[in-house]
């Protein structure tokens, strides 16, 4: 880790965003001792859940054993199964059998779906979650990732695009809570304009988390750009201060 970005942004979000939430971060390995292992059944079964005790400040490690949920697995890279009927769990259920979440209409478009989902195998044994204060100079962040209410997302949001002329610098795919933090914004670090990732609408994470907060996932490389533009951009406007005192 590039100690000088680090206290570099440090100093800026304080400046800017006032006392925000500082970001988690994440990075894969296949060296042990980079923070706490965690131990099946010793944290929420959702990927989500157990990422609270890391916001706090507390370090932790995943790898495929670690990991009750199959969404989790999967979107961690860990695995390429899903869950048994699968379709039918995120559509309509069976009755009798499998209650639906519902979150598609039928088992047909479920199948459609996951024939779009990008391939993703973890490169590395392990995942590491760490505080953006908890970081040492031995931690390579590979995609930073913000808890934030509307006003910091507008921020994080809006300097992500400032230095890109297309107008979707920013998306918000569909799936789990824990893909819209690691998978995707992790596949957007090999794009020729990674892209911020919004997320954490899955209905099935938000118990998780605070009512009023989404997630802004961004890849380091695109991260960097972001902290280079902050001096120069709105943020150092009247418009942005009106915003500011407000968070």
């Amino acid at each position: 880790m590039d100690m000088e970005l680090n206290e570099k942004f440090n100093e800026l979000w304080k400046k800017y965003f006032n006392n925000a939430e500082l970001p988690i971060m994440f990075y894969y390995t296949d060296e042990e001792g980079h923070a706490e292992l965690a131990k099946p059944e010793s944290t929420p079964r959702c990927v989500i859940g157990a990422l609270s005790k890391v916001r706090k400040g507390r370090s932790f490690s995943f790898n495929a054993e670690s990991i009750g949920c199959f969404g989790g697995k999967r979107y961690l890279g860990f695995s390429e199964t899903i869950r048994p009927n699968f379709e039918y769990f995120l559509s309509c259920g069976i009755p009798g059998k499998l209650e639906g979440e519902r979150y598609k209409k039928s088992p047909e478009l479920v199948k459609e779906v996951m024939k779009n989902q990008p391939a993703f195998k973890a490169p590395a044994k392990f995942i590491v979650f760490k505080r953006w204060d908890m970081l040492e100079e031995s931690d390579e962040p590979e995609v930073v990732i913000f808890y934030a209410r509307p006003d910091v997302v507008s921020g994080i949001f809006t300097l992500s695009n400032f230095d890109e002329s297309e107008p979707n610098g920013v998306i918000s795919p569909f799936g789990a809570g824990c893909s819209t933090i690691v998978q995707y914004p992790y596949l957007e670090r090999k794009s020729p304009h990674p892209k911020g990732v919004i997320g954490m609408f899955d209905v099935s994470a938000r118990p998780f988390v605070s009512s009023d907060e989404l997630t802004f996932a961004v890849p380091m490389n695109k991260f960097e750009r972001m902290v280079g533009n902050m001096d120069e951009s709105f943020l150092i406007t009247e418009s942005w201060k009106r915003v500011q005192r407000r968070i």
